[in-house]
């Protein structure tokens, strides 16, 4: 899962990110045993970025992915009913030859996995370069429109943005908040301003009343403590282990507005477990491909 994005990979059409479809909540390694199980779900996004997305593959045996997650911890039954339900929210699609079930990616997964990919590898953890400049978005939809509210709350959260006051929110940086909006059909409901705060105001208190750095900070303690201790590809399984170790980064990650990195705590804990997450990917990269590239060509 390191190969770069494509120029033409926006975000994923009708406003669907990882975000919206982690509705799952992922944890790692069986090595600690205070650890949740694995979610299979998390798990099969992770499988299909990786290895499906990356070798282009149109279709996978349903065996191949019932083995590569049992390496997770994941068992078939399991498996067998996450990849339905994916299925009936058009996630994925299924096709069957003979006797064999495969499925395979639909276009508005592979924009997802992109999203996901980018978030992954090409966007640190840490927000060393910011440049003193915040995107503010205001938005008051008809008192009707949940779903609508709930879609792009997601989204807002998704792109770093906090709830400032309600109905406007607030993201460090220069966000392209625009085309999120019309993605969503609600450009006739959103406005939206780039701004530098004044002088007056104090820049880490906002921080503090608009996102829960507490919740934030603990998600990266946590995954470093878990993984930090990882010694390496002879301790487990590296397909396994990469699995877990991707779908649980990319659930800490996903609650974490890359706020600046001056006004944050000096111990803040996202660099550490930024440097572990990619210590630990980048060791069980190869044996893990080897693993998989194995397993998958039993579906022919």
């Amino acid at each position: 899962m390191t190969s770069p994005v494509p120029p033409d990979a926006g975000s994923p059409p009708g406003g669907r990110t990882l975000c919206d479809v982690h509705d799952e909540n992922p944890r790692a390694a069986e090595e600690t045993s205070a650890a949740p199980q694995p979610r299979p779900q998390s798990l099969l996004f992770a499988f299909f970025g990786s290895y499906v997305l990356e070798e282009g593959l149109e279709h996978v045996y349903s065996g191949s992915i019932i083995e590569v997650l049992a390496r997770a911890g994941v068992g078939e039954h399991a498996v067998r009913s996450t990849l339905t339900r994916m299925v009936n929210r058009g996630l994925l699609r299924r096709q069957r030859q003979g006797r064999r079930m495969h499925f395979g990616l639909t276009a508005q997964t592979e924009q997802i996995l992109w999203d996901g990919k980018r978030r992954l590898w090409q966007t640190s953890a840490v927000n060393d370069d910011w440049d003193g400049t915040w995107t503010l978005l205001g938005f008051s939809l008809p008192e009707s429109w949940q779903r609508q509210r709930h879609d792009l709350r997601s989204r807002l959260t998704w792109s770093g943005f906090g709830a400032l006051y309600s109905g406007l929110w607030i993201a460090p940086g220069d966000v392209d908040a625009s085309a999120l909006v019309s993605e969503l059909g609600l450009a006739a409901h959103v406005k939206i301003f780039h701004a530098t705060a004044d002088d007056a105001t104090d820049i880490g208190l906002m921080i503090r009343d608009t996102w829960d750095l507490g919740g934030v900070g603990a998600r990266y303690a946590d995954f470093d403590k878990r993984w930090s201790a990882w010694s390496g590809t002879d301790s487990g399984d590296p397909l396994g282990i990469r699995l877990r170790v991707i779908s649980e980064w990319l659930d800490t990650i996903r609650a974490d507005p890359r706020l600046p990195a001056r006004h944050l705590p000096p111990d803040w804990p996202a660099r550490a477990a930024h440097e572990t997450f990619h210590r630990v990917a980048r060791q069980t990269e190869a044996p893990a491909h080897r693993m998989v590239t194995d397993l998958l060509s039993t579906q022919t």
